[in-house]
């Protein structure tokens, strides 16, 4: 029994250990900073990127995962499903052995999470609040999700843009919102979304999202460059208000618009089930 203890330790530590190995987080991005005017061609541009190409509407893939926070940060690995109208679904594994740690499923209501480390069930909300429990960033579940598959639509029309910017081979488009406004980063020769930021009122970036190491993908005749990694930083998030929350999300392969793709979760036998709402965080965070 002692020599099982043992291993059974071991093996906890490989799981988390290797966590930390050749970690890596979001880097900054060189911003356009010189003002040019607003022109057909830019109105164009802006309304074809922000449609975020619908015809792509699922994605089945495999990606290395880095979470970071003020208090903790992690890697895993993950297969990540999405229906981009539906639900969505992440299997993540830790650890120099590729240990299942957790088995997450978000619907538009609510949260699964299978803790296979400690045999749990966490179910809660599909809130800010609760993903920022389970992948560290609090962004919401929309704009998670189309992080998750590379192509975020941004809702706002072209008449909300205020400004325009160019530089480093990048437009920079300024647009008003209702809770302040965003910037929009396009590369106009390739016709894609490199960054995006939400800003508050007082001019404060609260979201900043990367999208880098672009591929070209054919869906039905039709191309499209769909970034193979995502970055995204929440700055001063969390409850305590303090700090920068990261989660960058590397693709090693992937397959979008699979056949038959059906993302549902079955619920896990005798487990202990835990109200994700009460929790503070989970194993892997």
């Amino acid at each position: 029994m002692k020599g099982r203890g043992v291993l059974l330790l071991v093996l906890f530590m490989l799981v988390l250990g290797g966590g930390c190995a050749d970690f890596r987080t979001v880097g900054r991005q060189e911003m356009p900073v010189e003002e040019t005017a607003l022109i057909a061609e830019h109105t164009a541009l802006y309304r074809e990127v922000a449609e975020a190409s619908p015809f792509i509407h699922s994605l089945d893939g495999y990606a290395d995962v880095w979470i970071k926070t003020p208090k903790r940060q992690n890697r895993l690995f993950c297969n990540i499903r999405i229906n981009r109208g539906g639900n969505a679904r992440v299997i993540a594994s830790a650890g120099l052995l590729g240990w299942p740690v957790a088995d997450m499923f978000f619907n538009g209501d609510s949260l699964y999470v299978h803790d296979m480390l400690n045999n749990r069930l966490f179910q809660g909300r599909n809130n800010e609040t609760n993903l920022e429990k389970i992948l560290g960033v609090n962004s919401g579940y929309t704009l998670l999700k189309e992080s998750l598959l590379g192509l975020v639509k941004i809702p706002e029309p072209a008449s909300a843009i205020q400004s325009v910017k160019k530089g480093s081979g990048s437009l920079l488009f300024t647009l008003a919102t209702r809770k302040g406004s965003k910037e929009v980063v396009i590369d106009p020769l390739n016709r894609t979304l490199t960054a995006l930021l939400v800003k508050d009122r007082k001019g404060r970036t609260i979201t900043e999202i990367q999208f880098r190491n672009f591929e070209t993908i054919t869906i039905e005749g039709r191309s499209k460059l769909v970034p193979k990694e995502i970055g995204m930083v929440l700055y001063n998030s969390g409850a305590d208000g303090l700090g920068e929350h990261q989660l960058l999300i590397s693709y090693d392969e992937r397959v979008f618009n699979p056949e038959n793709q059906s993302i549902q979760f079955l619920m896990p036998k005798k487990v202990k089930v835990v109200n994700l709402d009460d929790a503070v965080f989970l194993p892997w965070m």
